[in-house]
């Protein structure tokens, strides 16, 4: 066969037939040396680039609000942030308990005082009215000065003087004596009948009169 015009291949090689399926793939052969191979390591080391080349996404970092033990982590830093709290509140509320009880006990027993010395405020009056007229010596003045003893100790405290400036919440005013250029406020001129308190509490105000400012 006579080789045409334009054929530069030698005569006798036999000539391809076009659309040949071999000779296509011989021509789309790639060069094993183009594409790494996925079985070497050395080849592919990005595992963007292993996720790429198998067709899976890149793992990009875990979050770590994922994270299972940073989760647990977090559980029980609240448990524990709340169990403070409750512990705290159940501090406070025991002290308040505590002194609640105190001022109770304490209140009960200035009641318990307050009853047991309250009739003896008038004996009190009688002893001060003896010592006023001067009938009080002797053997009575040895029980005057005991009994006024006791009392003190078991926290009745006397109360009530000349000049002392009027406080309606210890004295009873029975009468104003008019203006006095000595004073400077309302002022105690005489007591009448001493005050007696226990604690804060009066037991009973003291009766005095009064004289204001000139």
């Amino acid at each position: 066969m006579t080789a045409g015009p334009g054929d530069d291949r030698e005569p006798g090689t036999p000539q391809g037939v076009p659309g040949d399926p071999a000779e296509e793939a011989v021509e789309l052969t790639a060069d094993p040396s183009d594409v790494g191979s996925l079985d070497d390591p050395a080849e592919v080391t990005d595992p963007v680039d292993v996720a790429e080349a198998v067709g899976e996404p890149a793992d990009e970092g875990a979050d770590p609000a994922s994270d299972p033990a940073s989760d647990e982590l977090a559980v029980t830093r609240m448990d524990l942030a709340e169990r403070t709290a409750d512990l705290q509140r159940l501090q406070a509320e025991f002290v308040n308990y505590k002194r609640r009880v105190e001022r109770d006990r304490e209140m009960l027993a200035q009641n318990a005082t307050y009853k047991v010395l309250s009739p003896v405020v008038e004996v009190l009056d009688t002893i001060d009215r003896a010592r006023e007229h001067g009938e009080l010596d002797g053997g009575l003045k040895s029980v005057a000065d005991q009994l006024e003893r006791a009392v003190t100790q078991q926290g009745l405290v006397r109360f009530g003087a000349p000049g002392d400036p009027f406080d309606p919440n210890l004295h009873e005013a029975l009468s104003h004596l008019g203006g006095d250029p000595e004073v400077e406020v309302t002022s105690v001129k005489t007591v009448v009948k001493a005050g007696y308190r226990i604690g804060e509490r009066v037991v009973r105000a003291a009766q005095v009169l009064v004289v204001d400012p000139a």
